[in-house]
């Protein structure tokens, strides 16, 4: 058997493993899939009538302001997400799977990639699950061509790889998966800090850098342009610089405690 084709059959049946995880224990996930859902309530039924005006639209008309926070709230869902792949992986060290994995005679990364593709295909599923709430609420992108919304597949792919890789070297830096979860929480926290539900022009001067140069901005941002129209400018390739960066390092970052011998 080559190397290809027990790389291959191994991490399949790894991401089948993590699968059949995330089957099993629905829980974990819906608990934090709830989250982006409950602010996107919250924000457009209690909070709508405000922020539409704030955004420039009609006070009496909270589609202005729906159309506005969707794209915001699809990329925290992948934020919510990918915290179960750093619980999972973390479980997966404490438990010592992962020392097993040393001892056996198989491709040694799978455990890792399979915990990253079913992590994505998690994160993409979240996003079409809020995507049609927010559809049910009014959202619409009647304007966006194929090409536009294959790009904007392409980002959500690309943007939940780069906080996977993050989040599963957060779960083998951490001792137990309670401190996992702690540990990924600026996940969560970071897209309340960006442009996902007001403008960042509008914040105080001095926290504008913080909330314009953060990884979520410029992918809500580039996110906004494909599926309704706004102006993009530079913000797809700082999106994609942000996105390769993270990549780069959460592999690197994972792949140097995995291969560490262990204590």
């Amino acid at each position: 058997m080559s190397s290809l084709t027990l790389a291959v059959r191994d991490t399949s049946t790894m991401l089948r493993r993590n699968l059949l995880h995330a089957r099993r224990y629905p829980s974990g996930t819906l608990n934090l899939l709830l989250t982006p859902i409950m602010m996107l309530l919250l924000f457009v039924y209690v909070f709508g009538d405000v922020m539409s005006t704030g955004i420039g639209g009609s006070g009496a008309d909270r589609s202005d302001y729906i159309a506005y926070i969707v794209p915001g709230l699809l990329l925290m869902t992948i934020g919510s997400t990918v915290i179960g792949a750093a619980v999972y992986v973390s479980m997966d060290t404490t438990e010592g799977l992962i020392a097993r994995f040393r001892t056996m005679a198989v491709y040694r990364p799978s455990l890792l990639v399979g915990h990253v593709v079913g992590s994505v295909l998690q994160s993409v599923m979240s996003v079409i699950l809020v995507g049609a709430v927010g559809v049910a609420m009014g959202f619409r992108s009647t304007d966006a061509t194929v090409p536009e919304w294959l790009a904007a597949l392409g980002l959500i792919v690309l943007f939940a790889l780069a906080l996977t890789w993050i989040a599963v070297g957060m779960g083998l830096a951490s001792p137990t998966p309670e401190a996992a979860s702690n540990m990924a929480m600026p996940l969560i926290l970071l897209p309340l800090v960006s442009s996902a539900f007001i403008p960042a022009d509008t914040m105080p001067g001095w926290f504008q850098p913080i909330a314009e140069y953060q990884p979520f901005t410029p992918a809500i941002e580039t996110l906004r342009g494909l599926l309704l129209g706004t102006e993009i400018g530079n913000n797809w390739w700082i999106a994609l610089a942000w996105c390769l960066g993270l990549i780069a390092l959460g592999y690197r970052w994972s792949a140097a405690q995995f291969n560490r011998d262990p204590k």
